[in-house]
Order: C-alpha cells, then sequence, then structure tokens
C-alpha cells in the first residue's frame, strides 16, 4: 500500500512530519496508527527544556536559577539565621537541631550558611594546628588532621542532612519515572481512542476525560519532556482532525479555549502590579503551565490572543529586568559607601596614640563609623560577607590594641604609686628632723624625683599627693618657726611684701619687653630678699603674691604666641627666681601640656571630619575653611611644644 505523508502541528518556520501507514485507515472508520514522528524541531519554549502547546513561542521567562535567587532575596528579608559570632561547637549544635526535619528544601538555606561558617573557623584552627605541628619540628607532609569533637558532631550531623537530601532526590525522581509511565499510557488510550469506532459522544467523552487526567499528572524526567508535549499535542490535532467532529462542537470547545486564555491574559497582566518579583515570577510560571494545558482557539483569534499573553510576559520581564538593576545599583552603592567606611577604620587603626583621651576620643570616632555602617543597606551577597569581615577585623584589631594600651597604662600607674607610696614614707620618717640643712637638700630630691614619677591610678592621685606635701609642709613650717625672727621683724617683713603686692599690681607695662622683664625681675629680687613674715598669713601672702605675679605674666602671656622664643625664655627664668618656683613651673607645665593636648585633639577632630565632605563646589569651600583652621592649629601647637621643651629643660 502506499503511505502518504500527513502534516501535524504547524508551526511559526518549522513543520513537523509525520508518516502514517495507509493501510491502517480503513473506510468507514477512523483507525490512525501513529508510527514515527520524522521531525522534532519545533522552536517553542515556556521556559527551558519544556514546550509551549501549539505554535505559540513564549517570550523570556524567568529561569530556574533566577527564580530561586528572588525568591532568596525576599526571604532573607523575612528570616536570615543569626550565625555570626557562633563558635564551632554552637554552629555543630544548630546544625544537629536543623537536620531533624526532613524537609530538605525548607533547611537548605540554613544548613548552607552553617556549613559555609563552620568550615571558615575550621579551616582557621587547622591553619593553627599545622602551624604548630612544623614549630614543634614535625614534617609537612606527615601531618595528618584529627578531627575534634565539634567537627565530629557537625560532620554526623551533615551526613543526616545528605541522607535525607538523597532520599528526597530518590523520591522526586521516582514520582517523576512512574508520572512517565502515566502519560505514555494515556498516549496509548489516545492512539486507541483515534482508532476507535465507537459513537461521537463516547469517543468524545473519553478524549475529555484523557485530557483532564492528563492536566492531573505531575512532573516527568527533563530529558522526555519535550517528545512527551509533542507526541501528545499531535495526537490531540489528530483526534479533532480524523474523528470528524461536527463544527457546531469543535467551535464551542474553542469558545471555552478563548474564553480560558483570555483568563490567563487577565491573570497575567494584574501580576504588573504586584509588588513581589517572587510571587509575580511564581505566578507567571503556573499561568504559563496553564496556557499549555488549554486547546486550541478559533484560528482568526489565536495570533491576537497570543500576542496578548505575550505582551503581559514581555513586561513582567521587563520589570523584573529594571527590578534587578535597581537591586545591583543600590548595592553598589552600598559596598562604595562601606568601603569608605572600612578606609576611614583603617586611617584611626593605623595611627598610634599614646594618651588616654586620645584613645577614648578615637574608640568614640569609630563607634560613630560603625552606627554610620548600621545605616547602609547590603552590598551583594558574596561581596557584602567580605566587607563586613574587613570592617569588623579593623574594629577588633582596634580595641585590641586599645586593651592592651590600657593593661600596659595600668601596671606603669600602678609601679608609679608604689614608688610614691616610697617617698611619702621616707617623707614623714624626716618630717620632725632638726638636721635642718641635711634634711632640706634630701626634701628637695625627693621633691624632684616626685616630678619625674609619671601618673598613679587616678582614685589615688589627690590621696597620694596629699599625704606626700602635708609631710613636705610639716618639715618646712617647723624649719620656718625655728628660723623666724622677731615678731616686730616679721610684721615689717609683712608689710614690704605687701608693698611689693601692690607694686606688682599696679605695675604698668612698658612698650619695651626688656625694661618690663628687668622691673619684675627686680620685683622678685626684693621679695627674695626679704625675711619670714609671721606663720599665720604666710600662705594667704604667698598666695596673694603669686596671684599677684600670675596676673603679670598672664597680662604679658596675652598674645602668647607672638611671643618670641627668647623673650619666653626669660620669662621662665624669672619664674625659676622665685621662692615658689616649683609650684609655678609644675603650673606651667601643666597648663602648657593641657593646651598641647587640646590642640592635638582639635587637630584630630579636624582632619577626621573633612574627609567627608564630598566632591563639590560647597564642600571645596568648607574643606578650604578646615585646612586653614588646621594649619593654624599645627602652627600654635609648635609654638607651645617650643615653650614646653624649654620650660622641661
Amino acid at each position: 500500500m502506499e503511505n502518504k505523508e500527513l502534516k501535524a502541528i504547524d508551526g511559526n518556520e518549522k513543520k513537523k512530519i509525520v508518516k502514517l501507514n495507509q493501510s491502517s485507515i480503513l473506510p468507514g472508520s477512523v483507525r490512525i496508527k501513529v508510527e514515527t514522528l520524522v521531525e522534532e524541531t519545533v522552536e517553542e519554549e515556556v521556559k527551558p527544556t519544556e514546550i509551549v502547546p501549539q505554535d505559540e513561542v513564549l517570550p523570556e521567562i524567568v529561569t530556574n536559577e533566577e527564580m530561586e535567587e528572588a525568591e532568596e532575596e525576599e526571604e532573607a528579608a523575612v528570616e536570615k539565621l543569626d550565625i555570626e559570632g557562633k563558635t564551632k561547637e554552637e554552629l555543630a549544635a544548630m546544625l544537629e537541631e536543623i537536620v531533624q526535619d526532613p524537609d530538605v528544601m525548607k533547611v537548605k538555606d540554613n544548613v548552607t550558611a552553617i556549613r559555609v561558617r563552620f568550615m571558615k573557623l575550621n579551616k582557621e584552627d587547622m591553619d593553627k594546628e599545622m602551624e604548630a605541628f612544623l614549630e614543634g619540628g614535625g614534617d609537612k607532609d606527615s601531618y595528618q588532621h584529627v578531627p575534634d569533637e565539634a567537627e565530629q558532631r557537625f560532620n554526623t550531623a551533615f551526613g543526616i542532612y545528605k541522607a535525607n537530601r538523597a532520599k528526597q532526590n530518590e523520591l522526586i525522581d521516582a514520582q517523576k519515572s512512574d508520572n512517565l509511565i502515566q502519560k505514555k499510557a494515556i498516549l496509548e488510550e489516545l492512539k486507541q481512542l483515534i482508532a476507535s469506532e465507537e459513537t461521537l459522544k463516547k469517543t468524545y467523552d473519553d478524549f475529555r476525560a484523557l485530557q483532564e487526567k492528563w492536566k492531573t499528572i505531575g512532573q516527568v524526567p527533563a530529558t522526555e519532556n519535550a517528545n512527551l508535549w509533542n507526541t501528545y499535542h499531535f495526537l490531540v490535532e489528530k483526534f479533532f482532525d480524523k474523528v470528524n467532529i461536527n463544527r457546531e462542537l469543535r467551535d464551542l470547545d474553542m469558545k471555552k479555549n478563548l474564553d480560558a486564555k483570555i483568563s490567563l491574559c487577565e491573570k497575567a497582566e494584574e501580576l504588573l502590579d504586584e509588588k513581589s518579583m517572587s510571587k509575580a515570577f511564581k505566578t507567571l510560571q503556573q499561568l504559563h503551565e496553564e496556557w499549555k494545558e488549554v486547546g486550541p482557539v478559533p484560528q482568526d483569534k489565536k495570533d491576537e490572543i497570543w500576542e496578548r499573553f505575550k505582551a503581559a510576559t514581555d513586561k513582567i520581564n521587563a520589570i523584573r529586568r529594571e527590578h534587578y538593576s535597581k537591586i545591583q545599583e543600590e548595592q553598589n552603592a552600598n559596598l562604595a559607601t562601606k568601603t569608605a567606611l572600612c578606609e576611614k577604620a583603617e586611617e584611626l587603626l593605623a595611627e598610634e596614640y599614646t594618651s588616654i583621651n586620645t584613645w577614648q576620643k578615637k574608640s568614640n570616632d569609630l563607634s560613630e563609623l560603625f552606627k554610620v555602617w548600621k545605616t547602609v543597606g547590603p552590598a551583594s551577597k558574596k561581596q557584602n560577607e567580605e566587607i563586613w569581615a574587613r570592617f569588623k577585623g579593623t574594629m577588633d584589631t582596634f580595641f585590641a590594641k586599645k586593651k592592651e594600651f590600657f593593661a600596659n597604662l595600668k601596671d606603669r600607674q600602678t609601679e608609679n604609686l608604689e614608688r610614691k607610696i616610697n617617698l611619702c614614707i621616707e617623707a614623714e620618717a624626716l618630717q620632725e628632723s632638726t638636721e635642718w640643712k641635711k634634711a632640706t637638700e634630701r626634701f628637695k630630691k625627693m621633691q624632684e624625683e616626685w616630678k619625674t614619677i609619671g601618673p598613679v591610678p587616678k582614685r589615688h592621685a589627690d590621696k597620694i599627693w596629699k599625704r606626700f606635701r602635708a609631710a613636705c609642709d610639716t618639715f618646712f613650717g617647723r624649719k620656718a618657726e625655728h628660723f623666724g625672727g622677731l615678731k616686730e621683724e616679721e610684721a615689717a617683713n609683712l608689710t614690704a611684701k605687701q608693698a611689693i603686692i601692690e607694686a606688682i599690681k599696679n605695675f604698668e607695662l612698658k612698650p619695651n619687653r626688656a625694661e618690663n622683664m628687668e622691673a619684675i625681675k627686680a620685683l622678685q629680687k626684693q621679695w627674695i630678699e626679704i625675711g619670714h613674715v609671721p606663720m599665720k598669713v604666710k600662705d594667704s601672702i604667698n598666695s596673694e603674691y603669686r596671684q599677684a605675679v600670675d596676673a603679670l605674666f598672664d597680662k604679658m602671656r596675652s598674645n602668647q604666641n607672638e611671643i618670641s622664643t627668647n623673650e619666653y625664655k626669660e620669662m621662665v627664668e624669672l619664674m625659676k627666681d622665685d621662692p615658689e618656683s616649683g609650684d609655678k613651673m609644675r603650673r606651667e607645665k601643666t597648663n602648657l601640656a593641657n593646651k598641647i593636648q587640646k590642640l592635638r585633639d582639635e587637630i584630630a577632630v579636624l582632619e577626621n571630619n573633612i574627609g567627608f565632605f564630598s566632591n563639590s563646589k560647597n564642600s571645596e569651600l568648607m574643606r578650604a575653611e578646615y585646612e586653614k583652621k588646621i594649619n593654624k592649629a599645627k602652627n600654635d601647637l609648635k609654638v607651645l611644644e617650643a615653650k614646653l621643651k624649654i620650660v622641661n629643660d
């Protein structure tokens, strides 16, 4: 018998040809035997490896990988496993609890996050173990790692997860294979139905039942999917073409299919307003699956309805591209901001700090950077983890250095306290001595030694100083009483000193600074030459004298940055000639040291703040102003440091 070729499933550009055995078509019957599919190259797709029903070619649709990424992003916003800072033991315990859930897909992300973190920590431990092994004289090739208890617990728990995953994959594969068998059985039934000689009513009812049954069966192995769909749709077309169904019934069925596809178009168009990208893509995927299940529509509506559905899909894909583009832009901007914060933190870490105030201020600066960090959104997942590790590592190192500084400072201050306590004990033992000359020399040496000793713990500073000062005052008070003159002489001396105080208070500064210095030196010399005053007014008259001299020096120092080094040296020499030079010099050193520290802190703040100005016209003006302030402060600092050197010499 002669073979004929029949067209099956018209495509846009390519056609599928099916060869039929003519002997299988009997007169008066609708028996058809499908022997082979000659060509299977229809240009159709819904998603990778799937075929669109009829000859319609779906536009770009989200891939499984993109779907998972979208879901991960949205789910990460709802729940993120807190593993930061966890130890290996804690991570192993978390994994042991999580893997008790047999739903692998549910716990997959958390297992992955825990495993990545655990492997990183374990790698660090293994590196340390290897390093210790090599330092102990071991050979690298002979090194063997022995898992610790945490690693053994982790491996056991992860083995449970892998077993659950393998079991679930086996179930899925088995179900797909079973679905393939069921669908192949339906194809055989369709072939038999096409060849059936039953009445039209029964044949059509059986055909609809097979269609409904086909829809209820789930996925099949991907390698079988395309051929399975092609065969199914070919047989559906052959059923309508060869079983001489009357035109009215077919038109009615096509109208129902058209209504169903219009509904699918409307649902796809509604997705344009959906806020969740993940939900939109999941729903769109389902709509495409439903579209494949719907049969043919009237020929004059076929292109129109398809273009409508395709247009909605194109728009959703465009929204998706824009959505991910915005996310990427935001993540890039966040990464740039976090990189800048890392650089600022690293600048703080690179500096060396020698005072408590500076450490505290820099700690506050780092805390401010961390506050800003917490307001910045995430970068991409991998970059976000890397940049956080960089920032956190800098903070950890900074505070470790701070801790070390204060630990050393505490040790030094404790040592200083012990030295000052020893001086107090010696001074108290000597305060009742009558060997005036020898004791005086020793007290002066003790006072000089006291000055060279650094600070003590703050809670002891005032108490230890008062103790030492009391012993010194007791001795020198006794000495003053011992060598005191007559009351009349002391009264005269008091009158003379009061006159000098008045002269200092009323002193008019002349334009010539040298003349001023000579006059002040003369007054100080007169004060020194005057003998003792009554003990009861000694402190008050000396205090009044010091206040008058300090006021005069303050008046002369009103514009101290303009005072030359030589002039300041002369002023210091005048201070040293004063009988109370010890207190005066100590106060001068303290005053200069405080001003120097204040200027250093101010410079540090200005230099830190100048880095936050962006590159704009207004910020350039502000930057110039800050640089001007910084330069002035640095010049002032040089002057003060030179003066402090003079005082210390």
